[in-house]
């Protein structure tokens, strides 16, 4: 973590982060040796080592490092309630005010879940459990930091049978802490051609549950048109790659499509390959555009927000103005309900000395 202080250092909103990705070490070794779960390392030293990304990997690398930390904390109920309470004071110190945590809720489950991941033997924890046991620990966390944190539960690309029992989740829980549903992985893997994929959205719009999906990260421009067109996408996670189809680009930023860009990741995971001062934030910003900065991994990423926005400033010339305005876009981006919305609005409003004059 920095030791500089913040670069933003006010009230601010996070919509693009994975709640197993956003673990502390501490808790992943706490609960590997309570579990009898062996990890090869005996220290947070040497886990932060084995688990966090240094230099640019490719997408599919940078996915393998869950796999070394997962099995300590999927199938237990203390671990997974405690991971969601420890993110919310996590986020509390960066000075975030509402948080959007993302997970999927089939890859901390060990019963009801085919195929059983993480190589766990079968528990009694479904996947419908998990949530409920986030859900928990995201309140607690609320109670305790005095923030707003909100869920969206993940269907996989690649376990297109997870993503009817998603979205029933979603249903389930929708006035309960959960917020939206996403689509993570493997973003070669067509959605149009997986029905349980489409037929999860067309639910989820038919239920007014907000939707968002990772798209154009490493994928193609197609990815995002299918995102739209197909899933009925509120916002895109990521989405670097629509600048090669201008035509697509201009529409979205017409209709004021919401970006969760996160550009450290971008970097360490290879999605963008040119340097920051190229970075798809620079257009975004140039243009105005309806964005926000995100951390999407800190664990992995070894980062936190006020990474992001180092970044921003140093290497994009972003400015205070600029950090406020896209702080705003992404409340008035958010997936709570517009009550809730115009409260959060208004205390970055009041934060910025702007409740005088609401237009920006």
């Amino acid at each position: 973590m920095e030791k500089d202080p913040p670069v933003f250092n006010k009230p601010k909103v996070e919509l693009h982060v994975h709640l197993d990705g956003a673990i502390k070490p501490e808790t992943i070794l706490y609960f590997a040796k309570k579990r009898g779960i062996h990890l090869n390392v005996d220290t947070v030293k040497d886990l932060e080592e084995s688990i966090r990304c240094k230099e640019p990997y490719s997408l599919t690398e940078f996915l393998t490092k869950f796999s070394i930390y997962m099995p300590a904390i999927a199938g237990d109920r203390e671990a997974i309630r405690r991971i969601a309470y420890e993110f919310v004071e996590m986020k509390a110190k960066e000075g975030i005010i509402y948080v959007e945590a993302r997970y999927s809720p089939h890859f901390l489950a060990n019963c009801g879940v085919h195929p059983i991941p993480w190589g766990q033997k079968k528990g009694d924890v479904t996947p419908d459990e998990v949530v409920s046991l986030v859900n928990r620990g995201l309140k607690d966390g609320e109670k305790d930091f005095h923030i707003k944190a909100r869920s969206i539960l993940c269907c996989m690309r690649h376990m297109p049978s997870w993503s009817p029992e998603v979205v029933e989740l979603c249903k389930k829980y929708q006035n309960d802490s959960v917020v939206g549903i996403d689509l993570a992985g493997d973003e070669s893997i067509c959605a149009e051609t997986c029905s349980e994929h489409r037929k999860a959205y067309e639910e989820a719009e038919r239920c007014g549950i907000h939707r968002t999906v990772h798209a154009g990260e490493v994928g193609a421009p197609q990815v995002i048109k299918e995102a739209i067109n197909i899933l009925k996408a509120e916002r895109i996670g990521h989405g670097y790659h629509v600048f090669e189809d201008e035509s697509l680009y201009q529409q979205l930023l017409k209709d004021a499509m919401h970006f969760e860009l996160c550009p450290w990741s971008s970097y360490l995971t290879g999605a963008c390959k040119m340097e920051f001062s190229n970075h798809p934030c620079i257009r975004f910003k140039k243009d105005r555009a309806n964005y926000s900065l995100n951390t999407d991994d800190p664990l992995i990423f070894c980062s936190s927000i006020h990474t992001d926005y180092k970044i921003a400033r140093d290497s994009m010339g972003f400015t205070e103005e600029e950090f406020k305005r896209i702080n705003i876009n992404a409340a008035k981006s958010c997936f709570l309900p517009e009550k809730e919305k115009k409260e959060l609005l208004y205390k970055l409003y009041e934060a910025y000395d702007m409740v005088k004059s609401t237009e920006f």
